[in-house]
């Protein structure tokens, strides 16, 4: 009899209600919004209203793993499930999954085999719709930019010189390099544009460090769209851009609540790529897990020298973080990489 997949184990996995999850957790019913019988967001407004002091911080990270990237969220989550069987308060902080790496050669990112975060499937995809209005806030910024161009340009942007671009939530090489505005006057401007996937977008960036609804909006003022014929930067606030992009992201920024196969609360919210950003889940919900637990456990993106570094010198600093121990992930797999094993003999 052959080892059940993780989907397998994660099917068979009887879930506790969100509920019960921020019962366990300690979230009064009152900061609850329900997706469902198995997620929820939970209202900012803990952060200020939780009495109890912060618990321990810990981070997991890793030595450079194999491309499939795999160590860190399955020993997070295990680090997690152990810390509550022998009796600690724990909460779990982990990145949202991008679709282009699901249906990719990485695939899912809610761990694996008896350390996952459920219900995987929905993780995986669409879960609470945070990357869809990622990239409609990019994606209407974009807009914004080329109706502005359109429209007589008075801030008298370069085309030439246009650094923002569009996205979409998938690997679509197709599209990193176009040329769009096509098809006359009034179909705009022609010039060359790009995609980036959706968690490459600054905006994603901005998301996961904002602690409040205005530091969101002061931020996304802040983005630089082009430069103009003067070669001095255009912004998003220049644009009148943020209120209108903030709206689309006033419940993106709350973080996510689901639960592990052991049913230990767990914070998914946020996916920045460590190789553009900073890569590790949000601002709001680590501060969020360690207003409620003794023992937050979190991870950053790809090896200790990038992921690591960036938690400790961008996120830290930002919200006034010190973790308290780092468990550092060491596979034989990538133990090989390391030492010059051919990728296909992995």
């Amino acid at each position: 009899m052959g080892f059940k997949t993780d989907i397998e184990i994660a099917q068979e996995c009887k879930m506790k209600p969100i509920t019960e999850i921020a019962k366990t957790a300690g979230i009064p019913e009152e900061y609850i919004e329900q997706y469902g019988k198995y997620k929820a967001k939970v209202d900012l407004s803990l952060l200020k209203d939780g009495k109890k002091e912060d618990g321990k911080l810990v981070l997991v990270t890793a030595i450079t793993p194999t491309p499939a990237g795999e160590g860190k969220t399955t020993t997070t989550i295990g680090l997690s499930d152990g810390l509550k069987r022998i009796g600690k308060k724990v909460v779990v902080a982990l990145r949202e999954p991008s679709l282009g790496p699901v249906f990719g050669v990485k695939g899912g990112a809610a761990g694996g085999g008896y350390a996952q975060v459920v219900p995987m499937e929905d993780i995986n995809l669409h879960f609470t719709g945070d990357f869809h209005a990622i990239g409609a806030a990019n994606n209407l910024l974009a807009a914004m930019l080329d109706n502005h161009i359109h429209q007589g340009n008075a801030l008298g942007i370069d085309t030439r010189k246009i650094t923002w671009k569009r996205c979409v939530d998938m690997n679509d090489r197709q599209l990193r390099n176009i040329v769009d505005g096509l098809g006359g006057r009034i179909n705009g401007v022609p010039r060359e544009d790009g995609f980036d996937i959706t968690v490459a977008s600054e905006i994603m960036a901005v998301l996961c460090l904002a602690t409040s609804i205005t530091d969101l909006k002061e931020r996304l003022s802040k983005i630089i769209v082009g430069y103009n014929f003067k070669d001095e930067p255009v912004t998003a606030g220049q644009l009148k851009a943020a209120g209108a992009m903030t709206a689309l992201l006033k419940d993106a920024l709350k973080p996510n609540l689901v639960q592990t196969l052991e049913g230990t609360p767990a914070f998914v919210h946020g996916g920045p790529f460590a190789n553009i950003a900073h890569g590790c889940n949000s601002v709001t919900a680590t501060k969020m897990a360690l207003k409620l637990s003794d023992y937050t456990v979190t991870e950053a993106g790809f090896g200790a020298d990038l992921g690591a570094e960036k938690f400790l010198d961008i996120k830290c600093r930002y919200a006034g973080l010190t973790p308290s121990a780092v468990v550092i992930v060491a596979t034989v797999r990538a133990l090989k990489m390391h030492g010059g094993m051919d990728k296909k003999a992995l």
